[in-house]
């Protein structure tokens, strides 16, 4: 990769609940964004540093998002930290939808955003809080036991598109350093390996976590995981949408912020919260080069 040849690539920084993510605007998807870029760009020590990179793409533009252009005029195309390809990010999309509407590409309301896990039905709010459906919870019947040290929890299944063990605790200080994966048992539960949370109680719907997400560790924010633990919650607390007829909503805390999850009679989960964006610039493109060798 030459200099001369290099894009000169316009970025944003923001976070949801301290998820945070490189912004990068390319409306008719002109840039090359190869594993190795997106990784320089999202390294913490050598780069802007970010949990991953959301692509803007107008869908018409994105071979992958052309089928849901009719629907959705933006496509996230969402890059992991490590420059793979990811199908969704709940607290990535709302990020992406608070950039499109300060950049005054949408208003306020309703918004359909393109995604690979499917069209993602969003909704901004006055307050700038900002609502994603997040689709249906799934309570496979096995379960496991989670352990830490000589404490031992059993745990709710709950599967919202990815694999989550949730687990409630006297203290979260009881989930250790969550440096390494909490072990489960049977893990044939979970052969590809579990998100697990940690939940206690703070008052009437309201509960804090802690996460270990399956390959990263700890983090500060794990959309899903937050929708396990308010659907793993209500189940406990005999709120069940399904069976009350009636919307159960909860407050979860999370180490970087705030989520309020509410669940559906029909199975549909929202959740909801803040999107900030905290900076803007231009990528170097001569770091680009020597960065990406």
């Amino acid at each position: 990769m030459s200099t001369s040849s290099t894009p000169r690539i316009t970025f944003l920084k923001g976070h949801g609940t301290e998820n945070d993510f490189v912004i990068v605007p390319d409306p008719d998807n002109a840039l090359p964004l190869p594993a190795p870029v997106v990784a320089r760009i999202c390294d913490r020590r050598a780069g802007i540093g970010a949990d991953g990179v959301l692509h803007v793409v107008r869908s018409a533009a994105h071979p992958e998002a052309r089928d849901m252009a009719a629907e959705a005029e933006w496509f996230m195309d969402y890059r992991n930290a490590d420059g793979s390809i990811a199908e969704m990010c709940g607290n990535g999309v709302r990020v992406f939808a608070h950039y499109l509407q300060r950049e005054g590409l949408v208003e306020q309301g309703g918004l359909a955003v393109a995604t690979r896990g499917g069209i993602k039905q969003v909704h901004i709010a006055k307050d700038g809080d900002i609502t994603v459906s997040m689709g249906r919870a799934l309570l496979p019947e096995e379960s496991a036991t989670v352990a830490v040290g000589e404490r031992s929890w059993p745990s709710r299944n709950v599967n919202m598109g990815n694999p989550h063990a949730v687990a409630f605790v006297d203290d979260l200080a009881h989930a250790g350093d969550l440096l390494s994966a909490p072990p489960v048992s049977p893990a044939a539960v979970y052969p590809e390996g579990v998100n697990v949370e940690f939940v206690v109680d703070r008052g009437p719907r309201h509960v804090a976590m802690r996460v270990h997400e399956r390959g990263s560790g700890e983090t500060r924010s794990c959309g899903t995981g937050a929708c396990a633990v308010a659907v793993a919650t209500a189940r406990r607390d005999g709120t069940d949408p399904a069976v009350t007829g009636l919307p159960a909503t909860y407050r979860v805390d999370l180490p970087g912020g705030t989520l309020t999850i509410t669940e559906h009679p029909d199975g549909s989960v929202d959740m909801t919260g803040a999107a900030v964006i905290v900076a803007e610039g231009t990528i170097d493109p001569a770091w680009l080069e020597t960065a990406t060798g």
